[in-house]
């Protein structure tokens, strides 16, 4: 991992890799870390979309990301999410590492999706079903392919272009459409829609779905028919009532409560889930830039 110094800060080119991070993730969850205890995600509206800050403490670190999100970028050629993360160390709050904000989030997102699937999903689980293109959608790939013996991928986007593109990095890949959840063990859900992109009566029984595309209360992935008929699993009871509209829609029609949610740390812990869909909910949460960006660090120190 190429890495220079400057002033007593480590700057890290590159976060851990996925199998790194999955670790760092379940350490953490089985640990004793608590993400409900995580401060609430800061957001703030500026003209051309907003500045998020996610600071977050456990262990002996402490660290803070700041990201952009200017959602007319991608028509511009640059990426919609931007953003860097400052890792300190726990009792001083000295900084010891700057890592880009945005190749962490890719990896710790997919990670803790994965930590997910390892912990929901049927053991032979082999046929994925991505929507999206981006650089999630691509990450979630990996992420489960390294804890799941996945050989058939179907990738589902908006943009032919870059859905073929995506599809053509992998010879075992290829372009669908929403209804081939029918027949899916994975779905992964990577996009910004703010609207369901499949029908939730599609999904097999036996099938694990996860969405992360969105942080927003209004904005969702999958519809009130999946969540219906999933066992729900969140990073944070709290975070989720805030910020995952897949959630929060439900709830408000009446389909899911608050009491329905299981928190991953707990699927993490021991607890086991009944049988039927199984649906995580991720929104991004601080407490996992930081335990992925300490675990860089520390790969390297």
């Amino acid at each position: 991992m190429p890495c220079a110094m400057l002033v007593g800060v480590l700057f890290l080119d590159a976060p851990p890799t996925v199998r790194q991070a999955v670790d760092a993730i379940r350490s953490a969850l089985t640990g004793g870390l608590d993400p409900d205890q995580d401060p609430p995600r800061s957001v703030v509206p500026v003209p051309t979309g907003q500045f998020l800050l996610m600071p977050a403490f456990w262990d002996r670190y402490a660290g803070v990301k700041v990201a952009s999100v200017a959602p007319d970028n991608p028509a511009r050629g640059l990426p919609r999410i931007q953003g860097h993360y400052l890792l300190m160390d726990g009792p001083t709050l000295t900084p010891k590492a700057l890592l880009d904000g945005i190749a962490l989030t890719s990896v710790r997102t997919a990670a803790v999706s994965a930590v997910a699937v390892d912990l929901l999903a049927e053991p032979d689980a082999e046929r994925l079903v991505v929507f999206g293109t981006g650089p999630q959608a691509q990450s979630h790939i990996e992420a489960f392919r390294a804890v799941r013996p996945v050989q058939d991928v179907v990738v589902v986007g908006r943009n032919a272009e870059r859905t073929q593109a995506l599809a053509a990095q992998y010879p075992f890949a290829r372009v669908g459409t929403p209804d081939d959840v029918s027949s899916a063990d994975l779905v992964a859900c990577c996009t910004s829609s703010r609207t369901p992109v499949f029908d939730g009566a599609k999904v097999p029984e036996h099938a694990t779905v996860v969405a992360v595309g969105s942080h927003e209360p209004d904005a969702r992935e999958v519809d009130d028919v999946l969540i219906g008929r999933s066992t729900v699993v969140v990073e944070g009871i709290g975070a989720a009532t805030r910020e995952a509209g897949d959630v929060v829609l439900a709830m408000k029609s009446g389909v899911l409560a608050a009491d329905d949610l299981v928190p991953l740390a707990e699927l993490a812990q021991g607890r086991t889930v009944a049988s039927g869909p199984r649906l995580f909910k991720s929104v991004g949460m601080a407490w996992e830039d930081l335990v992925v960006a300490a675990a860089a660090y520390e790969a390297v120190t």
